[in-house]
């Protein structure tokens, strides 16, 4: 570990609290000058860092900048020594995610961005990722059939709503399958997608993509009617290792189903009329596009059991929905 990462291992272990410059020193056992260095170094690559004559170095609460070291030291314990790929900008974290599993990625590798140039949503359709927000895909080698997708999707939707309340502090809630919503205005996309083998056609990896709007700075006019952002004082990379960290606790334990009662309780659509839209739209539809119908429940699976407007009911494990609200 160099110089620089075990001052900020130290001021990250004590965010919020002051460390004098002897204490650093004397801990990690190099000059006040290479500490002094470090400091320097971390706030050029946009650490706030703040000095106070007498007090030392603080690392504020809600430093933005998330690194493979701040991301490791907010992931449960059992996480940490997880394979680790951190970017600033990068095409897409799935395709990404992609390459790395094809040349042997482990499971439970996870690939975080700050910037996509190519962010991808379901059914082809583009997910813009600026600067600031939080991407994260994650690699995940399923004991269970692809049949199980949308039960997957649900747990991963839980993991980021139940994060968001607890690091952020602010409501969250689920637009069946994988959108978050905060405030009324999505916040937060999932695309998960399956690797297979030609020849057996069992899936062998999946591809869990998570997009997450810090700021909506940037955002394209069109889009701030619907578009939303998790904003206020938090640590981002708290944030996203709170999120992977669920995901992957709760994707472990998929069969127990743990998450359902929490995904159902967080619905914002149990008992509205909704719009169900089929055929894979490529481009968001009208709103009067689509039948009628009410949600009825979620069940055991994750799907939605709606009822039509001539009494009959279906249970959606795949397609879109709009909300009538």
């Amino acid at each position: 570990m160099t110089i620089k990462d075990s001052v900020l291992n130290a001021l990250e272990h004590n965010r919020g609290s002051f460390l004098s410059g002897e204490e650093l020193s004397n801990q990690l056992g190099v000059s006040r000058t290479a500490v002094w260095k470090a400091i320097k170094s971390l706030r050029e690559e946009g650490y706030s860092i703040e000095a106070v004559t007498n007090k030392g170095y603080l690392l504020a609460e809600n430093s933005q900048t998330i690194t493979e070291e701040t991301f490791r030291l907010n992931l449960p314990a059992v996480y940490r020594n997880n394979d680790i790929y951190v970017y600033d900008t990068v095409d897409s974290t799935n395709l990404r995610a992609r390459q790395i599993a094809s040349e042997g990625g482990k499971h439970g590798s996870i690939v975080i961005a700050a910037q996509q140039t190519g962010g991808r949503g379901r059914l082809g359709r583009s997910f813009f990722s600026p600067k600031e927000g939080i991407y994260i895909s994650l690699i995940v080698k399923p004991e269970f059939d692809l049949s199980k997708s949308v039960l997957v999707t649900a747990a991963v939707a839980v993991a980021v709503a139940e994060s968001i309340e607890e690091i952020c502090g602010q409501n969250a809630g689920i637009k069946w399958v994988n959108d978050i919503y905060v405030d009324g205005k999505k916040v937060c996309g999932i695309l998960t997608e399956g690797i297979s083998d030609f020849e057996t056609g069992q899936i062998e990896n999946l591809i869990i993509g998570i997009g997450v709007n810090t700021s909506v700075k940037g955002f394209p006019p069109e889009l701030l009617e619907k578009a939303g952002a998790v904003e206020g004082d938090y640590s981002r990379a708290a944030l996203a290792a709170s999120i992977a960290g669920k995901t992957l606790e709760l994707i472990e334990h998929i069969e127990e189903r743990t998450f359902i009662k929490p995904y159902r309780e967080k619905s914002l659509v149990l008992g509205k009329m909704i719009r169900v839209l089929k055929g894979g739209y490529q481009v968001e539809p009208d709103e009067s596009a689509g039948l009628p119908a009410r949600v009825l429940n979620i069940d055991e699976d994750g799907a939605l059991v709606v009822l039509y407007a001539d009494g009959t009911q279906e249970t959606l494990s795949t397609g879109e929905i709009s909300i009538r609200w």
